[in-house]
């Protein structure tokens, strides 16, 4: 198929852009343009401007830009020809067909369209009819209103081999199989497939009726039921509800996969409109890329049983050899017994968001799930734990992704596991001033620290690193997404600088969302220009002024510096994260220790496990500060 540049503007040229948008928003004229609150992002005060004569809109306050085509894709979560498609169909354009075979297939396709859309009119009128009562009942006893069953278009199949079959006898019996809805088995006469079930539509990302799943009225097996895979529908690469939840997506910044279509809907009653669900299987690679087309973190909420932890251990897995800088998964823990739809019916919508709020990120789940897998009570059952962890880890194709899960992991088994042991001494137990008592001695303070060290730490450790952080993004901005996560992490521990860390991550959130062909490179230029445009221009001046951390990512980039030195600035910065993140954590964890002992002591408690715990600490501690004074030195 050739789409020639001629041939889509005169695409854009049908579209009235204003018309198109105020359909999700209000618009308002302003002079020759069209103002609206932005459908991107929540505001009060419309930023979004909207030029039809020109052709597309811009958003002052997130930076949204594009025209019709880009409307599409980007709020309602079109690909690109689906995207084209809607709007040719709107504008009265036919859009180009590659070969005859293929213009044959579409035909084919758009009859099988045709086929669902009137099962699905034959479905929702059954519903209503008296052979619906039954299911009505059901309905009203999952709390569903009547607005949300014709928003999610909600039928019935009546418990018949030949209801559909009839109500559809005019359409050919060979396309009422190939779309699904009737089963044939050899020369035997063919039957419906749904019968006494609650019929649920699902939907391309264009809106269009593609399959159905049915829920079961009473007992039976099995409980739900999705169509096959046909020419429209294949159910490892379909998502239930996207059509509605990428539009929703883009106001609440999220994604939310849930187990199944029926707390998908109880949810959107509830207001989480941007909850989408895999269709009888476990979350499939292709499903978690196009998440990620949507978000840079999707959030996984499954049940809380055997079932739902291990589909939620599937998608973790599936996940790992995907992973790219920026990319990830969170997951949602909910109370034991409880799936999404009965916490918002028994707790209301703010116990599902304190649940979100809660989400914890991929490492995290591994652990845990890894850390309850078996006992730990033997040195051997503790090696397997870290040697599974570090199996989930080997599966990471992303090489630096790989290195820091590896790193993190045995960094939080020396945590958990060192200091169990007591020392081992000859002779009587240790008791530190005892006379006559031989062994290890304490000492008060580690190791005294190089001069080096002592002039580095002069300034506080916290505030050089995070500063040398924010000058390193302002000079590389191409190194927000690779790390957003760990710096949207940091932002409410960023004093001082949270705002201007905050900024900076829109920003190249706002750019990571353009398609290569519209955006503009955001270079140090363009940053610099968006942040002052938020109001963020004293504060890059405070960050200035305080003089250039020693960090090689501090300098601006250089055009005579080979590629190989931009790769080995780009690894000083991602170990600068690294430490940025753990270091404080292991300040905290020595000074609970600390405390600790000192406690101890104070009950006359020798406390001498404790005290070694401290001193590995303070080990490490300097280690991480000496890493920083190695960085400090590769700046030169």
């Amino acid at each position: 198929m050739t789409l020639t540049p001629q041939w889509l503007d005169e695409l854009r040229s049908r579209i009235t852009l204003s018309t198109l948008i105020g359909r999700h928003v209000k618009v308002q004229r302003a002079g020759r343009e069209y103002k609206a609150c932005c459908p991107f992002h929540n505001e009060k005060t419309p930023s979004f401007t909207i030029n039809d004569d020109k052709g597309f809109y811009h958003c002052f306050g997130c930076g949204a830009h594009g025209d019709a085509i880009r409307f599409m894709t980007d709020h309602q979560g079109l690909g690109f020809m689906d995207a084209v498609k809607e709007l040719a169909s709107e504008a009265g354009m036919t859009v180009p067909a590659p070969d005859p075979r293929a213009a044959q297939a579409a035909v084919a396709r758009a009859s099988l369209h045709d086929v669902c859309q009137a099962a699905q009119d034959w479905f929702a009128a059954q519903l209503g009819s008296a052979l619906g009562e039954q299911a009505r009942a059901y309905l009203k006893a999952r709390g569903l209103t009547a607005e949300t069953i014709q928003r999610f278009g909600i039928g019935f199949a009546p418990d018949s081999r030949s209801g559909i079959k009839s109500a559809l006898g005019s359409i050919d019996e060979d396309l009422l199989i190939e779309a699904g809805l009737l089963i044939k088995v050899d020369d035997k006469p063919s039957y419906d497939r749904f019968r006494g079930r609650i019929m649920i539509p699902i939907r391309d990302p264009r809106g269009r009726v593609i399959a159905f799943g049915g829920r079961i009225l009473g007992q039976g097996e099995p409980k739900y039921l999705n169509s096959p895979d046909t020419p429209l529908f294949d159910k490892g690469r379909t998502l239930y509800n996207l059509h509605l939840a990428a539009p929703a997506s883009r106001q609440s910044g999220r994604v939310v996969v849930v187990e199944g279509y029926m707390d998908v809907i109880a949810l959107a009653q509830a207001g989480f409109g941007e909850c989408v669900a895999p269709l009888g299987t476990a979350l499939t690679e292709h499903q978690i890329e196009r998440l990620w087309k949507m978000v840079d973190r999707p959030l996984l909420c499954f049940d809380g049983d055997g079932a739902g932890q291990k589909a939620a251990m599937r998608a973790a897995s599936r996940a790992l050899p995907l992973l790219r800088p920026g990319l990830s998964l969170g997951f949602v823990s909910l109370p034991a017994g409880q799936d999404p739809d009965d916490l918002v019916r028994a707790s209301g919508p703010g116990a599902f968001t304190a649940c979100i709020d809660r989400a914890t990120g991929l490492l995290d789940h591994l652990w845990t799930h890894e850390l309850n897998a078996a006992p730990l009570t033997s040195p051997e059952a503790r090696a397997g734990l870290k040697a599974r962890l570090n199996a989930h880890a080997d599966t990471i194709a992303d090489g630096d992704i790989k290195a820091l899960y590896r790193r993190e992991i045995g960094q939080r088994f020396s945590d958990m596991f060192f200091g169990a042991r007591q020392p081992q001494t000859p002779g009587p137990a240790f008791r530190p001033g005892a006379k006559g008592q031989k062994g290890w001695q304490r000492r008060d303070e580690p190791v005294p620290p190089s001069e080096e060290l002592r002039e580095f730490s002069r300034q506080p450790m916290s505030d050089l690193i995070l500063r040398g952080v924010l000058l390193g993004l302002l000079h590389r901005p191409a190194l927000l997404m690779r790390h957003s996560e760990a710096l949207s992490e940091f932002v409410g521990l960023a004093e001082g600088w949270a705002d201007l860390l905050d900024a900076m991550l829109d920003a190249g959130h706002a750019h990571s969302i353009q398609p290569d062909d519209a955006a503009e490179t955001l270079d140090t230029a363009r940053l610099m220009t968006i942040l002052q445009d938020k109001g963020m221009a004293d504060t890059i001046d405070r960050l200035k002024s305080g003089g250039r951390p020693p960090f090689s990512f501090c300098t601006p980039v250089q055009p005579e510096k080979d590629e190989a030195s931009e790769i080995r600035i780009a690894g000083d910065f991602a170990e600068a994260i690294e430490v940025m993140t753990t270091r404080p954590r292991l300040v905290a964890a020595l000074s609970e220790v600390t405390r600790r002992f000192e406690a101890d002591l104070a009950e006359n408690d020798s406390g001498d496990g404790l005290f070694l715990e401290q001193q590995q600490l303070r080990a490490r501690k300097q280690q991480f500060d000496q890493r920083l004074i190695e960085l400090t030195e590769r700046s030169a």
